[in-house]
């Protein structure tokens, strides 16, 4: 099943910067072969926002809340999730 997942990320002012860091290069390199194995489809970055628009495919949205919940950055997220189909006027066969 395909997922149009919106991540916005919203850091404690007080987190000190090392520790910021680190879990963003954790979360990048999770993200990263979440993307290498499929799962994790596409990653778009929203212009002038700390927050991304992704496309998932998992087999439902309990592996979908799994995998969300494991994100390093997950407890400093706000996440809007829209299960996706087929368009009947796509012109695409695939998931283009």
């Amino acid at each position: 099943m395909l997922f149009h997942v919106r991540m916005d990320v919203k850091l404690p002012h007080d987190m000190a910067d090392s520790v910021a860091a680190n879990l963003k290069q954790v979360e990048k390199d999770k993200a990263q072969a979440l993307q290498r194995s499929g799962t994790w489809r596409h990653l778009w970055r929203i212009a002038g926002q700390y927050s991304n628009v992704s496309i998932f495919d998992v087999a439902d949205v309990e592996e979908l809340h799994q995998l969300l919940s494991t994100l390093p950055l997950f407890p400093y997220m706000t996440i809007q999730v829209m299960p996706l189909c087929r368009h009947p006027s796509s012109v695409h066969d695939d998931d283009r």
